[in-house]
């Protein structure tokens, strides 16, 4: 009898081994980074799973992709990401991929004509610096938004909507069967976009003439869709620290232009600018450029945009 009870163990055992290998790893809808993803769930609420590349805590400017993450990509049925500028991991493995599984942000029908160009604080900081560079940061650095434009296109709304209407015609071509969901989700993230950006836009018109410096040049389409007045970054690429140079002209330029705040973000709080800050009548905000503790979901990406808001407001106002 007992013999009996363990072989039947063993076949179902057998058999739940079978079927997790069965089961598909991948999801449908891979998105590179989270506020990708925040666009790519709000259209495919309820219609097919989307899945995060960048575990909360890594970097999109020096990831090296795992053989997991190979497999996911491959088996997705739809890849986003916003262009090799940004995700230079992601690069070789999307060339492999057929056009109709990958979805490049910065190559969408007019995304172009609303890239925005690196400022010339951010080439003379490249130039500046080099020589802090060239020692143990070979690629990460020239991997970065180097190129003519800054690749942070999640930041902007303008950007985010075109991407939700291409994410929609992809997920068309390939569920046809769910049209009617995926015409009310979309239906749905353009209201709710709407009604977001003319919230935020009462928010932040307060703070609008109030100067601060940011840690790293994440948000430039924010900002200027909203029309607020940074002073500055720390940095180009959040991986390097900024040097002695740099940390002089920000000092003074924390004294001569009474600057309200400075942010720094929340993988990265490095104690230079605690230390730049010191003595100033400077107030420290956090900005986060990831939406780290947002679930994606289906009103993520809004959610996303209105915690960035408040975070400017809350430091700004010294709330």
């Amino acid at each position: 009898m007992l013999h009996k009870k363990l072989r039947l163990f063993s076949a179902f055992a057998g058999l739940g081994v079978a079927a997790a290998f069965a089961l598909p790893v991948q999801a449908a809808v891979v998105a590179s980074v989270k506020p990708v993803g925040f666009i790519a769930s709000a259209i495919a609420d309820g219609v097919t799973p989307v899945e995060i590349l960048l575990p909360d805590g890594a970097s999109e400017h020096d990831y090296a992709l795992r053989p997991s993450d190979i497999k996911r990509l491959q088996g997705a049925d739809l890849v986003v990401w916003v262009g090799p500028e940004m995700e230079a991991f992601m690069t070789k493995m999307a060339a492999g991929l057929p056009p109709k599984k990958n979805l490049e942000m910065v190559r969408i029908d007019g995304v172009q004509a609303l890239l925005l160009k690196g400022g010339e604080e951010e080439e003379e900081e490249h130039d500046d610096h080099a020589h802090d560079h060239a020692d143990g940061d070979a690629h990460g650095h020239d991997h970065h938004h180097h190129g003519e434009y800054n690749m942070h296109l999640w930041m902007s709304p303008e950007i985010a909507k075109k991407t939700a209407v291409a994410i929609h015609e992809k997920l068309l071509e390939l569920m046809p069967q769910s049209k009617d969901k995926l015409d009310a989700n979309l239906q749905h993230f353009e209201a709710e976009l709407a009604t977001v950006d003319a919230k935020i836009g009462n928010q932040l018109a307060p703070v609008k003439g109030k100067g601060y410096f940011v840690f790293h040049d994440a948000y430039t389409y924010f900002e200027k869709h909203y029309g607020l007045t940074p002073l500055g970054h720390f940095t180009v690429n959040p991986e390097i620290q900024p040097g002695a140079q740099r940390l002089h002209q920000i000092r003074t330029q924390l004294v001569e232009q009474k600057a309200t705040c400075v942010f720094a973000e929340p993988q990265f709080r490095p104690a230079v600018i605690d230390a730049v800050a010191r003595g100033t009548h400077v107030r420290s905000g956090t900005l986060d450029p990831l939406g780290t503790d947002i679930t994606p979901a289906r009103d993520s990406y809004v959610k996303f945009l209105s915690q960035l808001s408040s975070q400017y407001t809350s430091c700004l106002k010294g709330e």
